[in-house]
């Protein structure tokens, strides 16, 4: 199976942005609170918005099944406070699990946290056990920065994350570290704003020491580890400064990355330079990067390319990357496809 870790409804249906935008004039104090039942999607919405995107360019390229999660840059947990990200989470995690039931055999839900600035994660707990026990979720989105881009939040090594790390080890699911709107102008949203956070996850962890507590914790760093892969010497010689072991031991049986890299040279050094157990197929499709590369006459986001064309892989690591490494990394995913006989 070629199985991509890394999709985001990112073609919802126009209501979902109107209610939406709703709800944005409420936490500014311009409106009233919309109504959740006043958001009307019918499941022939929901068919037309996937078959003509998603679902018709995971046909063309050969992917089978992907891990399918609201939005990224809507989850925008900065807007409004506590309450206004609980029932946006609700709305947007419900509306990925309907595109699971209707095509069980292409998605399966990864789930957002209603996360909010200021507030204990331990609140998003009960959003986390709904997703999981209620709808069916194999991993959930965890946002190191709800402030968008303030960074406000503790480390992710701080102990006031370890309820959800509790219930992400319990339940045996991973988190993909995944920030969400830029407030700062400054930040292109899926430019600098991701691939920083990306990085800046992987520093946190590299100085902390948070799998000791959580042998079993996963997490999956998104955009191919933003800059991590690249300066690997870089972190290699911090971590050496820190006093940390080597980062195969101190992070790897922890920490993975996927391959929405949008180049053959970006995959070929992801796969030189990472760990073939570390990376897991992703193309984040259809996302940041939409066009197709003039220089090349393919789609940038057309990752199942890069990775088939690398010469750093051999088949059978090959069908790691594409297969294997998820189902291991994600094991309620690995038994909902054996399930289904796959």
């Amino acid at each position: 199976m070629i199985i991509d870790i890394h999709g985001h409804y990112t073609t919802a249906p126009a209501q979902l942005g109107a209610w939406r935008d709703l709800q944005i004039a409420f936490a500014n104090g311009q409106a009233e609170a919309p109504d959740p039942a006043a958001l009307h999607i019918s499941d022939d919405d929901i068919r037309e918005t996937i078959e003509a995107n998603q679902l018709k360019l995971m046909n063309e390229r050969g992917s089978d099944l992907t891990v399918f999660s609201p939005r990224a840059s809507f989850m925008a947990h900065h807007i409004g406070d506590l309450a206004v990200s609980q029932t946006w989470a609700r709305i947007c995690n419900d509306l990925v699990a309907r595109v699971s039931e209707l095509f069980p055999d292409r998605f399966i839900i990864g789930a957002m946290l209603p996360q909010s600035p200021g507030e204990d994660p331990a609140t998003s707990v009960p959003e986390l056990v709904r997703a999981v026990e209620e709808l069916g979720a194999v991993e959930i989105n965890l946002n190191p920065d709800p402030s968008g881009g303030l960074w406000t939040a503790p480390a992710l090594t701080d102990r006031s994350w370890y309820p959800i790390y509790e219930k992400l080890v319990e339940y045996e699911i991973p988190a993909m570290i995944h920030v969400s709107t830029s407030c700062k102008p400054q930040f292109h949203t899926t430019g600098d704003h991701y691939l920083g956070a990306d990085t800046t996850a992987f520093m946190q962890l590299l100085k902390g020491d948070l799998f000791r507590d959580f042998p079993d914790l996963k997490f999956v760093i998104p955009h191919g580890g933003g800059a991590v892969p690249y300066h690997w010497g870089r972190f290699r010689g911090l971590a050496m400064a820190l006093g940390k072991p080597e980062l195969e031991e101190h992070l790897l049986n922890n920490v993975f990355f996927d391959t929405c890299v949008y180049h053959q040279p970006g995959i070929n050094l992801l796969t030189e330079v990472i760990p073939t157990e570390n990376i897991l197929f992703a193309s984040e499709m259809i996302g940041a990067v939409r066009d197709i590369d003039p220089r090349t006459g393919h789609y940038f986001d057309d990752t199942k390319r890069y990775v088939d064309g690398t010469p750093n892989l051999t088949d059978a690591e090959r069908d790691l990357v594409f297969e294997g490494n998820a189902r291991r990394v994600y094991p309620r995913l690995h038994r909902a496809l054996t399930a289904q006989g796959k």
